[in-house]
Order: structure tokens, then C-alpha cells, then sequence
């Protein structure tokens, strides 16, 4: 049997192994492959019924911390009409060894088929003994800011501290200053700098945001912004972030929509990949809708977004497509 029977596929959330043809009274079990922190396997077991485990590596991380896993797991038939089998949602079970997770299946398989797992979030366990932490929120605030060197900064926007200047949003109007908008953005430092209407009337009109997500912009700059008001306004973020040219935003924000590309938001993800020049989340929505299958599950929608895609990227994702076939 080649390597290949053992490799599982992974994008940022999700893990497909691929198994052809699997005997009665057999067993397999895959390579290690990293989610989060954590080297996974998945386990198949063909006997009168079918077993699949998930479990972590044993490991000095996993006996130490191990992961509190939310996921979906799925079975896909790969060929015919890819009927699906799937699994209960699991929320926030830990998971140490590999009988912690097991999923019997009685339907008779035959064939090739896919295992695919959609993990929701990973946690660990408080060491003071609080709320688990989800991984894919810590260090938000350690990479964007120091929270103690800028809270004065803070403090000068949320007070309102000797403001200079009016930011106008589609719905109200916030106070801010030159300098710190300057010192962020090249694009505010040119309006500051030249005899601008921006300069001379000391607003700034920023029409296509509403006042909730020009907030944000502004809480992110002055480095005082938080996760979940990051989450909810990424992509008013990255807009805003492409038109004034606030690269570590920009950056930011391309980071964060690699780590929970889902069915609902792929197309609309895939869109602004292309539209804001982010070649990590083109690749990761093209290999999500093509490499795994997923275009198959969204047929409306990939419809809809036929009529209304630019051309070009219509054409990028049919040659996806084509290669994926020439591979079967």
C-alpha cells in the first residue's frame, strides 16, 4: 500500500483521509497530521461494522494539555451521488487517548470513501482553573499591541483627549488626531500633508463604513481593539485597511479569515481574496471548494456566485477544477 493511503489533507479547520477499497477484519490508521497545537490521527476498524477514532498524539503537550475538541465528523462516499454520513456535533469533549472518541458505523461501506472533520474550536483547560481557553483566541492581544504601553493612546480616543480632527462614517461622526492617523496610515499622512479639503476642514469622510466598523479601524490603530470586535468586523477591516494602506491590518485581518473558511463564508471569502490581492486565502478557499470537495455541497450558492464573480476568477476556479479531475 503506498504512503498516500496513509496521508491526511488539511487546510486551516478541516482534515480529509482518503481510503480506497477497505477490506473486511482490517484496520488502518493514518499519519500524524497538525490542527492547532496537536498532532492528530484518525483510526478506521472494518469488522461486521465500521469504527473511526480521532484522538491526539501521546505526547508531553497532549498529557500535559490535552485538547477539548468541538468538531463535526463526517463519512463522504466519493463517488456516485457522495452520500454523507454524519455524526452528532461534539462540543468541547477532551480527549486524551483513542477510545475517547469513537464512532460506530452499521451502514455497510463499499468502496471509496472519505473521512472528513470539521474542527469547530480547540480549548484548553484554564490552569486556574477557570472557563477553558479556546487556542485560536489567545495571543490576539500580545501580537497586536502592548496593552500597558498604549493605554494612554487608548485613552486620548475613548476620552476624546485634545481630538483635531472628525472621521464622518455612513451613520455619525468620531473624533480623532493627525498624528496618530498620520503615524498609521501613509494614506492619512498624504492628506495631512498637502492642502487637502481633508486638511483645511479637518474631517475626514469615510462614507462606505458604518460608525460600528469605523470604530473598530480607529480602536485598532490606537491598538486598543478586542477579538470578538476584530471577528465581527474583519472584513469592513480589511477594506479599510486596503484603501488607507494599514498593512499590519491588512495582514491581520488575511490571517484571521484562513482560520474558520466554512461552507457558509467560503465564496464570499474567496471573492474578497481576490478583490484585496490575498493569495494564502485564495489558495485555502480553491483547495476547500475543489481539493475537498466541498464546491459539491454548496450548489446554489456556487450557482448564484457564477452570475455575479468577475470573470476572471470564475475562469481561476473552473481551471482548479479541471487539474482536480486530471488527478482522479
Amino acid at each position: 500500500m503506498s504512503d498516500s493511503a496513509y496521508k491526511v489533507e488539511t487546510t486551516s479547520r478541516l482534515a480529509q483521509w482518503r481510503i480506497d477499497n477497505l477490506a473486511s477484519c482490517t484496520y488502518r490508521k493514518s499519519d500524524p497530521f497538525k490542527i492547532g497545537k496537536w498532532n492528530w490521527h484518525l483510526s478506521v476498524e472494518k469488522n461486521k461494522v465500521l469504527f473511526v477514532k480521532l484522538y491526539p498524539e501521546i505526547s508531553n503537550l497532549t498529557r500535559e494539555n490535552p485538547p477539548i475538541a468541538s468538531f463535526v465528523i463526517r463519512v463522504v462516499c466519493s463517488v456516485g451521488d457522495r452520500n454523507t454520513l454524519t455524526h452528532p456535533e461534539i462540543t468541547d469533549k477532551q480527549l486524551k487517548s483513542n477510545d475517547d472518541f469513537v464512532w460506530q458505523i452499521e451502514v455497510p461501506l463499499t468502496g471509496k470513501f472519505i473521512i472528513d472533520v470539521e474542527f469547530l474550536d480547540l480549548k484548553t483547560a484554564s490552569p486556574d482553573g477557570g472557563e477553558p481557553c479556546s487556542i485560536w483566541a489567545e495571543g490576539f492581544g500580545k501580537k497586536q499591541s502592548n496593552a500597558t504601553a498604549l493605554a494612554s493612546l487608548g485613552r486620548m480616543l475613548t476620552e476624546s483627549i485634545h481630538t483635531d480632527i472628525r472621521i464622518n462614517a455612513s451613520d455619525g461622526s468620531i473624533g480623532a488626531h493627525r498624528a496618530v492617523l498620520a503615524a498609521r496610515s501613509p494614506v492619512f499622512e498624504s492628506m495631512f500633508a498637502h492642502d487637502l479639503k481633508e486638511k483645511e476642514l479637518s474631517t475626514i469622510n469615510i462614507s462606505d463604513m458604518s460608525i460600528e466598523a469605523c470604530q473598530a479601524f480607529l480602536n485598532y490603530i490606537y491598538g486598543i481593539i478586542q477579538h470578538e470586535e476584530f471577528l465581527v468586523h474583519r472584513l469592513a477591516l480589511l477594506r479599510a485597511a486596503d484603501k488607507y494602506d494599514v498593512a499590519d491590518l491588512k495582514e491581520a485581518c488575511h490571517e484571521s479569515l484562513l482560520e474558520d473558511i466554512d461552507a457558509k463564508n467560503v465564496l464570499e471569502r474567496l471573492q474578497s481574496a481576490s478583490l484585496y490581492q490575498l493569495p494564502k486565502l485564495k489558495t485555502c478557499c480553491m483547495r476547500y471548494l475543489v481539493k475537498f470537495g466541498k464546491i459539491f455541497d454548496i450548489r446554489d450558492d456556487f450557482n448564484a456566485f457564477m452570475h455575479c464573480a468577475d470573470r476572471d476568477l470564475i475562469a481561476e476556479v473552473f481551471h482548479e477544477v479541471l487539474n482536480a479531475w486530471k488527478g482522479f
